[in-house]
């Protein structure tokens, strides 16, 4: 016997409470934007500056261990991940030790590093600075006009795919429903002071990727539909797009939650910011896709093709507004 997480005909209306829907994510939207504008963002050693320490020592590393040495410090935010490369020796361990410039500094002092090490030494008698590396706050504002303009490339990259693949209406309402996804992210960051670092802008890009294809899969359907019931209003035609494309929506999404919770209840502190990013934005991509993006093809309306081409018809089209 086959399970079935959604059966394979449902007849919801999601357009049903389409006010609340979308007025909820209006609300949502504007309560992103006041939290990013009272609260920012709480932006990483990326964006502020600061120093990176290559470690290395005979002893494993242990990265809970060095943690707990460094935090009675105070330096803020600290990030130490392994570093692992088959050509080390078998007593060869390396670790990266990212420190944030500490107030009135663009970075950590000698007299800190000294302290660090000291503090290290007192976990690992081994272990040594082979090299202390520092990204002053320049090069960290650079960053952030960087991140800024890939995210709005892509962007304006997948707006110009969809209004050559659809139409202008659908390229309008795909955009509108990333725009959406991203904002709510920078809101939820903002509003639980989340970490903000490079590794949070590639889940941004990695949600906006994800997003958009749940919402192809879903306008693919519809310009089928359109076509193949051309009668139907166009509500109930979207309606109906939605409801044969909810099985694989639902079993995507599902399925990809399932690993990213996995790895955000077990994937440790370095990597915890980014899979958060992600499971978030799955989610609202999901919903997006699903309550966002059609209602605004449904506000702004579109054309459909009356008659099918045929191999005699060639590309006539007869396109009434519906």
């Amino acid at each position: 016997m086959r399970l079935r997480v959604v059966p394979d005909e449902t007849h919801i209306d999601f357009f049903k409470a389409r006010y609340v829907t979308f007025g909820a994510s209006v609300i949502l939207m504007v309560l992103s934007i006041v939290a990013w504008a009272v609260m920012g963002l709480n932006f990483g050693i990326d964006f502020r500056g600061g120093t990176t320490i290559r470690t290395q020592s005979e002893v494993a590393v242990d990265v809970g261990q060095y943690r707990d040495a460094l935090q009675p410090l105070g330096l803020g935010d600290v990030l130490i991940s392994e570093v692992f490369d088959p050509s080390f020796d078998d007593d060869h361990h390396v670790a990266m030790i990212r420190i944030q410039a500490q107030e009135g500094q663009e970075s950590v002092a000698g007299e800190t590093v000294e302290t660090v090490l000291a503090a290290l030494q007192a976990v690992d008698e081994t272990i040594r600075f082979t090299s202390v590396e520092s990204v002053g706050p320049k090069v960290s504002g650079e960053l952030i006009q960087t991140a800024i303009i890939a995210v709005m490339t892509a962007l304006a990259a997948i707006l110009f795919y969809i209004w050559l693949r659809f139409e202008w209406q659908f390229s309008v309402g795909a955009v509108a429903a990333l725009f959406h996804d991203v904002l709510l992210t920078i809101g939820i960051f903002s509003a639980l002071q989340i970490r903000f670092d490079l590794a949070t802008i590639a889940a941004l890009l990695t949600i906006i990727g994800y997003s958009i294809n749940d919402t192809v899969v879903i306008f693919d359907r519809l310009r089928e539909n359109l076509r193949k019931f051309k009668t139907m209003p166009l509500q109930e035609v979207m309606n109906l797009s939605v409801n044969e494309t909810l099985s694989r929506t639902i079993m995507t999404s599902g399925t990809t939650l399932l690993a990213l919770i996995a790895l955000l209840v077990l994937g440790g502190d370095v990597i915890r910011g980014f899979v958060f990013a992600i499971t978030w934005g799955v989610v609202v991509g999901t919903y997006s896709s699903v309550y966002v993006a059609k209602n605004i093809v449904l506000w702004l309306g579109v054309k459909r093709d009356w008659s099918k081409p045929s191999n005699t018809e060639g590309n006539q089209f007869a396109n009434v507004d519906t």
